[in-house]
């Protein structure tokens, strides 16, 4: 059952890890807030260049959650830490890096184009959408003072697939996704995501997406607009910045030769910023809390009546669970501590009964993911919560080891024991 879009502090946020792009992070996050985005979070990975500095008044109006996060290869624990830390507020999430822009084929949003393709796609965890990759229009010389999509708007054929791969499984065919976050398992490559059992991601026509590319490439609705070169200046720069999901170097100059196609023309993005900076802006962020509050009450308030049924509560886990979330985050925004309380309570006393319904594997699995967070909480019901999983738990790892889904029987497995210690602790 779909949940109710009100209960949603975003409709789609972007998640990023960015070195040193303190030159194009303006135009990338202007674009895509023309283009429907609510917000950003933004994982900085050791940036040396002015990109805090710029980034800072769209933090101040917290269109953006800024994390300073070091080291090597960390890309996907950054996507990983999105998903756990932030997955109920956002109805859609975007994985995407800074040359990438998230591109409609008409004067629509990204969420309505989304929205319009996985609406009635109920197996749909998410969207692959396939890149079109742009050469550097023979630039060799970097000139920051116009931006990324005014400079460069020659591109490769659609069904380029790279030099590298005859298999036509590289270039255009690789895809980016955006997903519903309340469905993914694990990311562990920057291109898709790996979701709960019976769900996977799909292209623009439907067709599923098991791993990183989708051939032939699909352009007609939503497409990924891939800057990978730009000039042979900045490129030498990237070569020298390094990967954030790699130690290997991918970027060479040999690698600038094989990406610098410049075949076809296309300024199509250029008039979609055109023709959405005419549209009015959204509400502000006062009105949005209000609108969170009312939908929060509206959801709950029938939860604690006497006469309602289970039947109530049948397929309504993901929504009570983001009625948690949404409490937690209203108690720094709207609410007090103990009207918060109040509210994840009856969220919590929601998701109990909710269990005692008839479950898919995917709404018990995003409430077992969230076990670590709601065990310790001091409310009657968490021990309840906690029982009632403990049982559940050896009939899914049946249903896991008969399907051979190893890594949930794994995760589901340590889950189980954790459970029992925790037990254990409680009881001393």
């Amino acid at each position: 059952m779909a949940v109710d879009k009100n209960l949603f502090l975003y409709d789609l946020a972007v998640v990023a890890i960015m070195k040193n792009e303190g030159p194009y992070i303006k135009e990338w996050l202007d674009y895509h807030l023309l283009a429907g985005v609510n917000h950003f979070y933004i994982y900085d990975n050791e940036s040396l260049d002015n990109m805090k500095k710029v980034l800072q008044p769209y933090i101040e109006r917290e269109i953006v959650t800024y994390t300073f996060y070091p080291g090597k290869q960390r890309q996907m624990e950054a996507y990983n830490d999105a998903v756990k830390k932030y997955r109920f507020f956002c109805r859609y999430m975007a994985f995407i890096d800074g040359d990438e822009f998230i591109f409609p084929q008409s004067n629509r949003s990204i969420v309505e184009v989304l929205d319009e393709i996985l609406s009635d796609k109920p197996m749909a965890g998410g969207l692959g959408i396939n890149w079109h990759c742009f050469g550097s229009n023979s630039l060799e010389k970097a000139d920051y003072s116009h931006g990324v999509l005014e400079r460069f708007t020659r591109r490769a054929p659609s069904d380029w697939s790279g030099a590298d791969y005859p298999e036509k499984i590289g270039g255009n065919a690789h895809i980016k996704t955006i997903a519903n976050p309340r469905l993914i398992s694990l990311i562990s490559n920057p291109h898709f995501a790996f979701y709960f059992e019976g769900y996977s991601a799909i292209s623009e026509k439907a067709n599923t997406i098991p791993t990183y590319f989708n051939y032939p490439v699909t352009a007609d609705k939503i497409i990924i607009n891939h800057y990978h070169t730009k000039s042979r200046e900045e490129y030498e720069k990237k070569i020298r910045r390094g990967n954030a999901d790699s130690t290997v170097i991918k970027c060479t100059p040999q690698q600038f030769l094989d990406h610098d196609h410049n075949e076809i023309f296309d300024d199509g993005i250029l008039k979609y910023c055109a023709a959405k900076k005419n549209e009015p802006q959204k509400s502000n962020s006062d009105v949005k809390n209000i609108e969170l509050y009312n939908a929060l009450s509206l959801k709950l308030a029938p939860t604690s009546l006497k006469n309602i049924g289970l039947n109530f509560f049948q397929d309504k886990m993901e929504t009570f669970l983001i009625c948690r979330a949404l409490a937690l985050h209203m108690r720094e925004k709207v609410l007090d501590e103990i009207s918060s309380k109040f509210f994840e309570e009856a969220a919590l006393n929601a998701v109990y009964k909710t269990l005692q319904t008839n479950l898919e594997i995917a709404d018990l699995r995003l409430l077992f993911s969230e076990l670590p967070e709601i065990l310790p909480l001091d409310y009657p019901v968490v021990e309840k919560i906690r029982a009632h999983c403990l049982k559940l738990i050896p009939q899914i790892l049946d249903v896991f080891r008969f399907n051979n889904f190893w890594q949930g029987h794994v995760e589901l497995q340590y889950l189980m024991n954790m459970l029992k210690v925790f037990d254990n602790y409680m009881h001393k």
